[in-house]
């Protein structure tokens, strides 16, 4: 079964069961199937075909729920679109996926030359009295297209088949225990394709999502009263959010709440983050959510337990989903099968990408076909190992691609951005740990004097908000080692941080 024959059977077992809540509106399960199916109506009379791209340039809402199960109705491919993206990153998207319509919200008006494409709202698509259409999907669609920082400098389009979504869907439901009982809470922003492990996957089987706009969850007194007024017993986000969280000095108040579950991922799970929710909050239990975009929202769950939090050792990340495969390969492409040692991590098996997006050479770099006969794996350019237990450990990344915040920032993409900007020449972007968290520096070299909280705002014109760097020097010069190559340790040992010689903007 896909992810909407989930929806429709829990629809047709419960149909006045609650299935979705934002600011705006709330739908029981048999109210939300019909305006799934309205869409779909809506979408058919536009001219949107088989495997047709539809962007949802929307916010955290029902609307997205609904216009991304609609597209499915009809076996089109949704593609998220960041509502904080600037305007250049957007075009850049849209000109790729080349989308035959863009759903847009309710309460904004959005010009159509901003995409160059047709645009409407759910409300617009939406007909009184029109039946739903026939469901199209077919053998081997694909479900949607997740955009990610690309190493070429340009985002890139990873498209996600069907099948494999919703197997992630249902893994995830099974291993986090979700169920009708479930009433959870979306924080994640929905262009994340981390956030679908609780979009898709509670009402997947038959649970209640409370969707809140994501500026009333920015701080933690917002996030303790939302658990509190919605009655949230699951929710997931990044350890990032989680650590901003805990700082909150009423986090006990969360005891007194019904939330039991918590899934954490995106970025490196930390073990002292933990004990300090574990202390405040005892009956918690945490999972470990991980899984590179490619291979579809997560690939391993793994509930941690205090006595999985040893001195010195990383948080595991667990073991494959059913139906998923991991081989590791060390540096002399040997198969590892033992403990202890570290190899770069392959991913095949039922969660797999169909590809990226237009880029048949990309995907040739990242899919291979020649680590063990008859599998068609992944390269993910994560270093991993596996503990005593047999349990999976993340260790580092092999590339240059890193993620802050629970957001995956590509160095190459926002070097690329900030030499767009005029007077830039040179840019090398380096990640740096201040007080345990991830940081980026940008240093540039510019043709002439420059300001740069100046280079920070025109930046600003490429790149999100979330890829920004936290510090930028302007330099003279980007100084070599021996090798010829820019002498990375020596930029980040010249700055010290201290700014010395140099113009600097942190954020």
């Amino acid at each position: 079964m896909d992810v909407l024959d989930l929806i429709v059977s829990q629809a047709e077992a419960a149909p006045h069961r609650p299935a979705a809540k934002d600011p705006s509106r709330d739908l029981n399960f048999s109210e939300l199937l019909r305006e799934i199916g309205g869409v779909a109506a809506g979408l058919t009379r536009l001219g949107v075909r088989h495997q047709d791209r539809v962007a949802l340039h929307l916010p955290n809402s029902v609307d997205f729920l609904v216009a991304s199960l609609a597209c499915n109705w009809i076996g089109a491919i949704f593609v998220p679109l960041a509502a904080v993206d600037p305007p250049a990153r957007l075009r850049t998207i849209v000109d790729d996926c080349d989308p035959a319509l863009v759903i847009v919200p309710e309460a904004i008006e959005q010009a159509a030359d901003q995409y160059g494409r047709p645009t409407s709202t759910v409300s617009a698509l939406l007909a009184p009295g029109e039946e739903a259409p026939s469901r199209r999907r077919q053998a081997g669609d694909d479900a949607y297209i997740i955009y990610t920082s690309g190493t070429t400098g340009a985002p890139k389009g990873v498209t996600v088949p069907a099948d494999a979504f919703s197997h992630a869907v249902q893994a995830t439901a099974l291993a986090l225990e979700l169920g009708p009982h479930t009433r959870a809470l979306c924080v994640s922003p929905f262009h994340f394709d981390g956030s679908f492990g609780t979009l898709f996957s509670t009402p997947a089987v038959g649970g209640s999502l409370v969707i809140l706009r994501r500026e009333s969850l920015l701080l933690p007194r917002m996030f303790l009263a939302a658990v509190e007024r919605e009655e949230i017993n699951h929710t997931s986000f990044s350890p990032s959010y989680l650590r901003r969280i805990l700082t909150s000095p009423q986090l006990s108040r969360l005891r007194e709440t019904p939330l039991r579950t918590l899934g954490l991922g995106g970025e490196e799970c930390i073990a002292g983050d933990l004990r300090r929710l574990w202390d405040a909050v005892p009956a918690v239990r945490v999972f470990n959510l991980y899984g590179p975009t490619e291979t579809v929202i997560q690939v391993t769950i793994f509930e941690v337990k205090p006595s999985d939090l040893r001195p010195g050792a990383r948080v595991p990340i667990g073991h494959p989903n059913p139906g998923v495969i991991f081989r590791l390969l060390g540096a002399d492409g040997q198969l590892i099968e033992g403990t202890g040692q570290s190899g770069e991590l392959y991913v095949g098996g039922a969660q797999l990408m169909s590809g990226y997006w237009n880029d048949p050479g990309l995907t040739a770099k990242v899919i291979r076909e020649d680590v063990v006969e008859g599998e068609r794996l992944y390269r993910t350019g994560d270093l991993v190992s596996r503990d005593d237990s047999g349990a999976y450990v993340y260790q580092d990344r092999i590339d240059r691609v890193v993620k802050r915040g629970g957001v995956r920032i590509s160095l190459a993409e926002m070097a690329a951005a900030l030499r767009r900007v005029d007077g830039v020449v040179q840019v090398d972007c380096l990640p740096y740990v201040r007080e345990g968290q991830l940081q980026i520096a940008a240093f540039v070299v510019t043709t002439g004097p420059s300001d740069a909280v100046d280079l920070r705002r025109a930046a600003r014109d490429h790149l999100p908000v979330t890829m920004l760097p936290d510090v930028i020097e302007v330099v003279e010069s980007l100084p070599l080692a021996s090798s010829g190559k820019v002498d990375e340790r020596e930029l980040l040992r010249q700055a010290g941080l201290t700014g010395t010689g140099t113009s600097r903007a942190t954020s």
